[in-house]
């Protein structure tokens, strides 16, 4: 799982989770009144003396969080009945939220486990169920690093990124670096942003150029980074995300499909990215 996939609406339902668990130890009702010189000691009990409140309150709200962080980060749904594991984890939250407020209300004398344990399903059911559709825990909940500034192709002395796939300057799995001629593309003496145009050529420099050189307009593979999680969509149009791009990571751009950009991932699998605004070109 990429951390940094995480959303600020996830990192709200991992808190609630772990309050949750907290409160699971402590006293499910308060300490009885005593009157009179005889007061009998009485242990409170906690939700691991109940079974059926730990099983449906407690226990089936830390399972939906975690239903819910994995179901989101993976980069295909999986399907459980018909249903994804993201579904099924918003259920078992709203569920432990519903049993905890009738619990609390029947209960005589509520501790501080029962109380702090309502608080906790509240606010994970309220999270899960407004993640995808409130803008601001829809935010990554840890921004993607600023890559150096990026240095012209064979700067004397420049700083070399380590190799590995994944990030502009390693070894390619089509054997060459970003605009390179047998791609059909011109070296470039640095980065461009998205979408500018390529210096033209000096015609009188070129002009004992082989007639077989590929023009200067067409699409040179080039590293990419996105702002935020998007999806990376099949290239058959097929409305369901085949993979999530995650902030942080170099992705290879294949192909341009006007505003659009076919990117291949880390694992080989290639879709179309449809929403480029804001991509960090290596």
């Amino acid at each position: 799982m990429n951390i940094r996939s995480l959303t600020r609406g996830d990192g709200v339902v991992i808190g609630a989770a772990v309050v949750l668990f907290i409160a699971s130890f402590l006293n499910l009702t308060s300490a009885p009144s005593c009157s009179g010189q005889f007061c009998p000691s009485v242990a409170a009990p906690n939700a691991w003396d109940s079974l059926s409140l730990l099983m449906s309150m407690f226990l089936a709200g830390i399972i939906g969080a975690v239903l819910v962080v994995v179901g989101r980060s993976l980069p295909q749904p999986k399907k459980v009945a018909g249903l994804d594991l993201t579904q099924f984890g918003v259920a078992f939250t709203i569920f432990a939220a519903w049993t905890a407020f009738w619990t609390i209300i029947d209960a005589h004398g509520s501790g501080a486990g029962m109380i702090l344990g309502l608080i906790a399903t509240l606010v994970l059911a309220a999270a899960a169920v407004a993640s995808p559709l409130v803008a601001a825990l829809k935010a990554p909940l840890m921004g993607a690093p600023s890559p150096a500034a990026p240095q012209p192709y064979g700067y004397p002395g420049a700083a070399q990124p380590a190799g590995g796939y994944g990030y502009p300057g390693a070894a390619q799995p089509y054997g060459s670096q970003p605009g390179d001629p047998s791609f059909g593309g011109q070296p470039q003496a640095q980065a461009q942003p998205f979408g500018a145009q390529a210096p033209a050529a000096d015609l009188n420099k070129d002009s004992q150029a082989p007639a077989s050189a590929a023009p200067a307009g067409d699409f040179a593979p080039f590293w990419f980074a996105v702002p935020v999680a998007r999806p990376l969509y099949a290239e058959d149009g097929s409305p369901t995300p085949i993979a999530e791009l995650a902030p942080g990571t170099w992705y290879l751009a294949v192909d341009q499909r006007g505003p659009a950009l076919v990117a291949q991932t880390q694992d080989g699998r290639r879709g179309v990215l449809q929403d480029t605004t804001g991509i960090q070109r290596g």
